[in-house]
């Protein structure tokens, strides 16, 4: 609830905060490619298959180089893209009692459940990422009308998010652990009780069934778990 609270936060008190954007398709071609092109095409250089062993320090407890697994490396500038989780096991010794990088304590990654959802009808949609009144599903998107690679005017596609999913992300329900089925009939009684005028009810959808005139049936899923998405905080010991 907090990350919610403060996204809608940002949102409300920045003008452009509501707009969101969707790539135009794969990241690898959208957006990584474009960024190496940019990079190179300024003298950069974009190192592949080069994983960091370990960050070795100066005795100011600067960054002295890094060690990749073709051997020791060093830059003008270090700047750090991975997740937590992973940067947890990599910051060095010499760092790991400075007060700034305590605060990676802090955060613990925890499960969310990406679903994708095709339909065989086109649904009420707009051009943009909303947020969700059902506890179950967190934000979600038409990308039929989002996203240019899975553009139709016949047929939906939604992509949501199934948060919070498990107890440790602060959910009753251990649905991480369920089946795909148990996931999507969730997911799917719940767009039914949003949008009663969209959803049919569907035998192969227990949840589905009931009142309601919707006629837009699911012709396939997709369910993808993540282990450790966004982040939560906690406690440090005797705090």
């Amino acid at each position: 609830m907090t990350v919610v609270l403060t996204a809608m936060n940002r949102f409300i008190n920045e003008a452009d905060g509501s707009q969101t954007a969707f790539l135009d398709g794969n990241q690898p071609d959208r957006l990584c490619a474009p960024m190496v092109q940019y990079i190179e095409a300024r003298g950069g250089k974009v190192l592949l298959n080069s994983p960091v062993r370990s960050i070795s320090l100066n005795d100011d407890k600067t960054i002295s180089h890094l060690t990749l697994d073709d051997g020791d490396a060093a830059f003008d500038e270090y700047v750090s893209a991975a997740p937590v989780d992973i940067f947890k096991k990599m910051v060095p010794a010499g760092w790991s009692t400075m007060p700034f990088f305590r605060q990676i304590d802090e955060l613990e990654g925890i499960p969310v459940i990406n679903i994708h959802l095709w339909f065989d009808k086109k649904l009420t949609s707009i051009d943009g990422l909303c947020f969700s009144r059902s506890p179950l599903l967190s934000v979600y998107a038409d990308m039929s009308t989002c996203c240019r690679e899975y553009a139709s005017s016949e047929a939906s596609m939604l992509e949501l998010v199934f948060a919070p999913c498990s107890p440790k992300a602060g959910g009753n329900v251990n649905w991480i652990a369920k089946s795909d089925e148990k996931i999507v009939d969730a997911t799917m009684g719940e767009l039914k009780r949003l949008f009663p005028t969209e959803i049919a009810s569907d035998e192969a959808w227990p949840s589905t069934l009931g009142e309601g005139k919707g006629t837009a049936k699911l012709t396939k899923h997709a369910v993808v778990r993540v282990p450790r998405s966004v982040y939560a905080a906690v406690r440090h010991n005797g705090s």
